[in-house]
């Protein structure tokens, strides 16, 4: 049975940083794209960030690409989010997600991963 469960949300205030985990189980990460999406309220989810498998270069969204970065333990089967200068619009319920045999072009849309985590919240206040 695969399990990714998220960690590492928390309220903090603008400019702050946090690091986000997420620990796999059931699967290998480094044998699926990992992906960071996140959702605030009455928004639809949105991409963060990814590893596509086998691979250590990331895919970010440009506006994120300065504060935030994605890394993967493989020795502990976990996928982490590190984020920089948090800002009010952060503010969201962060999802880990992965996909095995995804194409470039499919990493930035949700409905094409098989597993997701529960999500941790983070909330960033100004």
């Amino acid at each position: 049975q695969v399990q990714l469960v998220e960690s590492g949300g928390g309220l903090v205030q603008a400019g702050d940083s946090l690091t986000l985990s997420c620990v796999a189980s059931g699967l290998t990460v480094r044998d699926y794209t990992m992906t960071w999406f996140r959702q605030a309220p009455g928004k639809e989810r949105e991409f963060v960030t990814a590893l596509r498998r086998n691979t250590n270069t990331p895919n970010y969204v440009d506006s994120m690409r300065e504060r935030f970065t994605i890394s993967r333990d493989n020795a502990k089967n976990t996928l982490y989010l590190r984020m920089n200068n948090l800002k009010p619009e952060d503010t969201a319920t962060y999802y880990c997600a992965a996909g095995k045999n995804l194409i470039l072009s499919s990493i930035w849309t949700p409905r094409y991963y098989d597993y997701w985590g529960q999500g941790t919240q983070v909330t960033v206040s100004s």
